[in-house]
């Protein structure tokens, strides 16, 4: 059974230790300070500082600081009992698994390890994309990877090729060899989306569909003439791409010469992708 702690006990807890376990880590240290980038947003210039003698934080992009309650309420948009929750499972001493990660030439990213969906940060990431944990974990892994002397973590979607397509809230990326993910069921019905996202969104709004369908997640619309060949396997395709000009024009593409496949976007026509209206519905 795990031990219960207390506000008092856990502004103890160390700030930095928490940043690592919610997957962000220092771009430049000293002996009284570490600097990361901010778990806030996007930047390329470390802004965010943590005090290594006064174990407090402040984000001098956004104005604000605290201590580790403070940061783990904020990150996880949570209640402090469920940062107290969090904080009381323990801070991670070395989460990477310590193996030789697998270098990417091409991408500059190590895969380190590939596991089921466990991290507090990626469930909570789900939930504000609409998605439950069970349909990304039947889809998806958590992968650990490093790119430029940094751990990161991220929702993986593997490609037909073994690459790995990765996003979690602050960044989307990818590991070579970038292509398309291709999921055969035997079925005799295609179903063809655009990203890892339109895929889970689509699983939880009508897994019906997913289940009678082999699946082509395009992970990209350049190879949307590499998969063109696929359709010949099918008796229908059913197509599920953005409703922006370039998701509209590859439908199209996809359409010419093929009268059994229909374009499935009339479904979410007032939002861009299947997530966008997931996230309406749901919020």
């Amino acid at each position: 059974m795990k031990e219960k702690i207390n506000c008092e006990t856990a502004r103890n807890f160390s700030v930095e230790k928490t940043l690592e376990k919610l997957g962000h880590f220092p771009k430049r240290t000293a002996e009284k300070e570490a600097w990361f980038l901010s778990p806030f947003r996007s930047e390329t210039q470390a802004s965010f500082k943590v005090s290594r003698t006064k174990n407090r934080w402040y984000d001098h992009g956004e104005g604000v600081g605290g201590n580790v309650i403070d940061l783990v309420c904020l990150i996880l948009k949570c209640s402090i009992g469920e940062a107290l929750k969090f904080l009381s499972d323990g801070i991670a001493k070395n989460i990477v698994s310590p193996q030789q990660p697998f270098r990417d030439n091409n991408t500059g990213l190590g895969i380190v390890k590939v596991q089921d969906i466990t991290h507090p940060a990626l469930v909570q990431y789900l939930v504000s994309r609409g998605i439950p944990l069970k349909t990304a974990k039947t889809f998806c892994k958590e992968v650990w990877y490093q790119h430029e002397a940094n751990n990161f973590f991220s929702i993986g979607l593997q490609n037909h090729l073994g690459g790995w397509e990765l996003r979690n809230k602050y960044f989307k990326n990818n590991s070579s060899p970038k292509s398309f993910t291709y999921l055969q069921n035997n079925k005799k019905q295609l179903t063809i989306m655009e990203g890892i996202f339109d895929l889970l969104s689509l699983a939880t709004l009508n897994d019906t569909v997913i289940k009678a369908s082999d699946i082509i997640v395009l992970n990209s619309l350049a190879f949307i003439k590499v998969i063109k060949p696929y359709l010949k396997n099918y008796k229908s395709a059913f197509v599920y791409l953005d409703n922006d000009k370039a998701g509209r024009q590859a439908t199209k593409y996809l359409m010419e010469h093929n009268t059994h496949v229909m374009d499935q976007s009339h479904i979410y026509r007032n939002h861009n992708d299947l997530n966008e209206m997931l996230c309406h519905e749901s919020g």
